[in-house]
């Protein structure tokens, strides 16, 4: 009894495991379909692939597992770190020139379309201030927090002027030219110029008077006040001219050019081209590392939170579980839980093989027992 009750319960057990998937078909008696066929999950297969489908999509690959996955600090720093080490690797250690660069980007003569672009700036800006000056005069055009500093500035020379030329006339050179000029012009005088020169006595006389005179002069207030009234009149009258009319009077195209040029040397765009950008920016990598590169993780990750839930309903991960598990061969399918519990279920057998023998013996005991009585 207990070696019958242990192969019933042990084989008993075996066929309900195979059951779950055997037989992969239903199975008929002409048109009577075998009871149990096909198998608990051939038969259950549908539900299966949604119950699974949709247990992966509530349960299993959440948006919040995949921000908890992707989306977490240490995925930041590793993310950041790689863009340093690409900018590093493709960029600040390469020995690749400008030139080079755009050479593989199919863009020729850089250099001369650059420096023409500042050439066409120049003359915008000349058009722009030719356009804004026509028609207005100097005092229209002056600021007018400009007008006293430059009234100031006005008297300011007048006064310099005044103290240069007495500085002059008083030195040795001064001397000399008013001696040049008194001599030039007794000569110049015949008769008149000997009846003056014996009137005055000798030249180096009339030279140290005629000196003398020209420095009291200078130092008059009366002159100050003269010559700064002459400039300030010539000041208002420059300030009621047009300002695009006074500039007609002058050739602008050399300093045009002159401008050109000098923006074309400062740039020095071929020069710059030709270098590297290790060279150009020694330390481009630290600043970028510390200014733009956070800045383009942070927002990555936060269009990527942004459009992960949206991603996942696009991609319809329910639908595609139940398709992939539709797909997948009843034989493979058993593989792969056989695979996972092959060892429960022995366990499952054998635990059904000892209930039956421990079945059999209680049995041949109650027999025995009843026998005797």
């Amino acid at each position: 009894m207990a070696l019958i009750g242990a192969l019933i319960g042990g084989m008993t057990n075996h066929l309900a495991i195979k059951m779950l998937f055997w037989p992969y078909e239903a199975k008929y008696i002409g048109k009577f379909r075998l009871p149990f066929t096909p198998g608990l999950i051939p038969k259950r297969r549908d539900e299966l692939s949604r119950q699974l489908g949709r247990t992966v999509v509530e349960h299993l690959l959440t948006p919040e597992t995949f921000k908890k996955r992707f989306f977490n600090e240490a995925m930041h720093k590793k993310t950041e770190n790689w863009l340093n080490r690409q900018l590093d690797l493709h960029l600040f250690s390469s020995p690749r020139t400008f030139n080079e660069w755009l050479e593989l980007a199919n863009q020729q003569d850089i250099d001369r379309k650059l420096e023409s672009k500042l050439d066409g700036l120049v003359d915008r800006n000349r058009d722009a201030i030719d356009e804004y000056i026509a028609g207005k005069t100097v005092r229209e055009l002056l600021p007018e927090a400009w007008k006293p500093g430059i009234e100031e500035k006005i008297f300011g020379g007048v006064k310099y002027t005044i103290g240069r030329g007495t500085d002059y006339f008083a030195s040795p050179a001064g001397r000399q030219t008013v001696k040049s000029l008194l001599d030039e012009f007794l000569v110049s005088r015949g008769r008149f110029g000997s009846v003056l020169h014996n009137l005055f006595g000798d030249s180096q006389s009339i030279t140290n008077k005629t000196q003398s005179e020209i420095i009291k002069f200078l130092n008059s207030p009366k002159t100050f006040e003269l010559l700064g009234t002459l400039a300030f009149r010539e000041w208002e009258k420059l300030q009621d001219k047009r300002a695009d009319e006074l500039l007609k009077e002058f050739d602008a195209e050399p300093a045009i050019a002159a401008i050109k040029q000098y923006a074309r040397d400062q740039a020095g765009i071929s020069k710059r081209l030709d270098a590297s950008l290790a060279e150009t920016w020694p330390r481009g990598l630290e600043w970028t590392s510390v200014n733009i590169t956070p800045l383009i993780t942070d927002f990555a990750f936060e269009l990527g939170e942004q459009k992960l839930e949206e991603t996942i309903l696009k991609i319809d991960m329910e639908n595609m579980v139940r398709q992939q598990v539709d797909s997948l061969p009843l034989s493979r399918l058993e593989e792969l839980v056989l695979g996972i519990s092959r060892r429960e279920f022995k366990m499952i057998t054998v635990l059904g093989a000892f209930l039956g023998g421990f079945i059999g013996i209680l049995q041949g005991l109650l027999v025995t027992v009843l026998n005797l009585g």
